[in-house]
């Protein structure tokens, strides 16, 4: 029930005369409280705005009305917010000219980051972020370099896509300039005193590495096959960058780790009848396993912790390599770039070619 306003001017001694003017409404009884905020504008001149607070003759009312206008959260200050994160990311999307000239890969790496914005950001102004702010946010992400590094690719993307194909009003891109965290370590190839132990490894392992070494897919791909897959001499595999399937030949080594699967579930390191082996069970058990070779590592003047499933399939790159096939031999099994296949086969030719050289020598 709305309380009778008082006809005497009441006091609130715990607000700001400065901030806080009753104004006596003329076709009315009572006074009215406003909030009260001055400024010089670039005129030079003095300039106010009030907001209403209604109050209801409640001073406890009175009191939040005030404070929430202090604080800029009163409703009468609130305006939509324009040119957010969420507004870029849906021009970008929508932007066929970008969209064409992005391969399948790229635009999946670059989606998976506006969706981590617009999960915290869709409705925040970009000319709020700070540059502060992101280096913040990459340096809080260094447990996981390359992420962050593509968490810096995809604010200066959008920022400069914002600036110069929007026309909005930013100021500098914070992600500009700021020193990435860089090219990760590369995955050592496997040598074969590791192959050879990997033939007596759990069942999850052995079966995991065969997958990753013997189709050349990256090893969440692998991990992830379905058992349909396998079709007599072929086996379709997955390239998840390019986000394509296609067929390769199925070697005779990789058709008798498969044979014996159990009937039922769909995968072939299944979770469940429907499900499959995540990559972190996974690589779990991998890691599991290669603590056990410490020793065996020593044997060969090695360390078995420098070796993930990743240099796997460096490994099957170096052995079609080293049997002399041609780049585009390799790449019809890998489905890698030719960058990287001309450089496992610059490797594998120079080895051969040594050989051949220290043979001639010798003869």
């Amino acid at each position: 029930m709305t309380k009778t306003l008082s006809k005497t001017r009441p006091s609130k001694p715990r607000v700001s005369r400065e901030r806080l003017k009753w104004v006596w409404h003329r076709n009315g009884t009572n006074w009215v409280p406003y909030h009260r905020v001055t400024w010089i504008a670039s005129t030079g001149k003095r300039k106010e705005r009030a907001i209403k607070l209604n109050w209801e003759g409640d001073k406890k009312k009175l009191d939040q009305e005030y404070w929430a206008a202090e604080a800029g959260r009163h409703p009468s200050q609130y305006r939509e917010p324009k040119n957010t994160w969420g507004e870029c990311i849906k021009a970008w999307k929508a932007d066929q000219k970008k969209q064409i000239k992005l391969a399948a890969g790229t635009k999946k790496s670059y989606n998976r980051e506006f969706n981590k914005i617009l999960a915290k950001n869709a409705n925040k102004p970009m000319s709020a972020t700070t540059r502060a702010a992101i280096r913040k946010k990459h340096n809080s992400m260094a447990d996981t370099p390359r992420a962050a590094d593509w968490m810096l690719q995809g604010v200066s993307l959008l920022w400069n896509y914002a600036k110069n194909e929007l026309d909005w009003s930013l100021g500098d891109n914070p992600a500009s300039r700021m020193t990435k965290h860089g090219a990760q370590r590369e995955f050592p190839a496997w040598p074969d005193w590791l192959l050879d132990a990997l033939d007596e490894a759990p069942d999850t392992v052995r079966i995991a590495g065969g997958l990753i070494r013997f189709t050349g897919q990256r090893p969440s791909a692998a991990i992830g096959m379905l058992k349909s897959a396998f079709m007599g001499d072929w086996v379709t595999v997955v390239d998840e960058k390019d986000d394509e399937t296609f067929p390769i030949y199925c070697p005779e080594r990789l058709r008798e780790i498969v044979k014996d699967l159990p009937v039922g579930p769909r995968h072939v390191l299944a979770k469940s009848n429907t499900a499959p082996l995540s990559y972190s069970a996974v690589e779990k058990a991998f890691s599991a396993w290669r603590e056990t070779l410490t020793e065996l590592a020593k044997e060969h003047d090695d360390v078995a912790k420098k070796y993930s499933l990743h240099g796997l399939r460096k490994r099957a790159c170096v052995e079609l390599a080293e049997a002399g096939c041609s780049d585009a031999e390799i790449q019809a099994v890998t489905g890698q770039s030719l960058e990287i296949v001309a450089k496992y086969r610059k490797g594998a030719s120079r080895k051969m070619m040594s050989r051949a050289a220290q043979m001639k020598r010798s003869e």
